[in-house]
């Protein structure tokens, strides 16, 4: 959509249409540089980047440029918060959750194990106060922060062999992130955080025995099918996953009010295409995959019930040392717990009911 397109009808985000503000040719120009966590190869989320950048340059007649690079070019994928804190770069578009080893409380804002799914996290965002509260805790890090994207639904990963009981995990070494790392450790795996880019060679040459990234279009870019055929769900260590857009807060408060408006709005038009556009492409490519090879299986139930009690230990433990932790996961599950009655009043036997029908099909 263009500039004038952008100006007249909006940008649909979460709530419906958000006017967007007509910007004056006086205002400032602005340069900054936004560090992303993907590499160019994973197109949604790369090009979501992109949109953001374009849209702060469109509704200010290019007055806000926003340079882009990729994965690596300027800092390395897993080093984009301590970037963004130290203004070396004055924004990234990263999953907070890398930086759990700082904080626990990182993780709330992208997602936990047994958490909510994308819709429910994007309620406790914008309506339950979760954007508010994750702000107050990064203020102390120089970074402010908006949801930018989100990854929807994820698998529970690709893995060399079989998993037929808990014991498989055992000595297992797993690709993941964020909370879900510490709860793979707790089943016996040896958690591992590698960047997107270097997955594959780390399956190919068996340095890891399995891994997780997001869902079927991703994973298929990523070539995972070649390496390590067997494809379990669901994803309990990830439900969703939000794409954290941050910025320098002291880049971000010197910003005019009108091209500080651009970018929440901008964001929050991320917040809704992404996940629409893995929801659009995961189907097709689930089916590639299986024709190629992949084997699809479900995580026997003490795998799972073995991540739920882990899960349960791991986030007590956090909010006992954790202050932050403690007052993002108070809210956090209190708003879990109080959607789910509606989820499973509705959403779910709704989804129960069509399941059924297209088997029937």
């Amino acid at each position: 959509m263009n500039r004038r397109g952008l100006l007249k009808h909006g940008v649909r985000a979460a709530g419906g249409l958000l006017a967007m503000p007509a910007v004056a040719r006086s205002q400032p120009v602005v340069t900054w540089k936004l560090a992303s966590i993907f590499p160019k190869t994973l197109d949604v989320q790369f090009s979501t980047t992109e949109t953001i950048a374009r849209i702060a340059s469109e509704l200010t007649d290019g007055n806000f440029q926003i340079q882009i690079f990729a994965a690596g070019e300027i800092v390395p994928p897993l080093q984009i918060l301590d970037a963004v804190q130290a203004g070396t770069v004055q924004a990234g578009h990263t999953a907070l959750y890398y930086a759990i080893g700082k904080d626990p409380a990182f993780a709330i804002p992208t997602s936990i194990p047994f958490g909510m799914n994308q819709r429910q996290q994007n309620a406790w965002m914008y309506e339950g106060g979760g954007i508010d509260l994750c702000n107050q805790f990064l203020a102390k890090y120089n970074v402010y922060h908006l949801p930018a994207g989100n990854s929807g639904g994820q698998m529970g990963g690709w893995f060399r062999k079989e998993i037929k009981s808990l014991q498989d995990f055992v000595g297992l070494k797993f690709r993941t992130a964020g909370i879900g790392g510490e709860v793979m450790s707790r089943m016996g795996a040896v958690p591992q955080t590698i960047p997107a880019g270097e997955i594959y060679a780390a399956l190919e040459r068996g340095v890891i025995d399995g891994a997780e990234w997001v869902a079927p279009y991703d994973d298929e870019r990523l070539g995972f099918v070649k390496v390590a055929p067997y494809y379990y769900l669901p994803g309990f260590t990830e439900g969703q996953s939000v794409v954290n857009a941050i910025f320098n807060l002291e880049a971000w408060n010197q910003l005019p009010r009108s091209y500080q408006e651009i970018l929440r709005n901008a964001c929050s038009y991320a917040n809704v295409t992404m996940p629409a556009k893995m929801d659009a492409r995961n189907p097709p490519a689930l089916k590639r995959l299986v024709a190629a090879g992949a084997q699809l299986r479900a995580f026997p139930e003490e795998v799972v019930e073995a991540g739920r009690t882990a899960s349960r230990q791991i986030m007590d433990e956090f909010a006992a040392k954790s202050p932050d932790f403690k007052i993002l996961y108070d809210s956090y599950s209190s708003f879990l717990q109080d959607v789910y009655l509606w989820f499973s009043a509705q959403e779910i036997q709704y989804d129960n009911i069509m399941v059924k029908g297209l088997k029937k099909a």
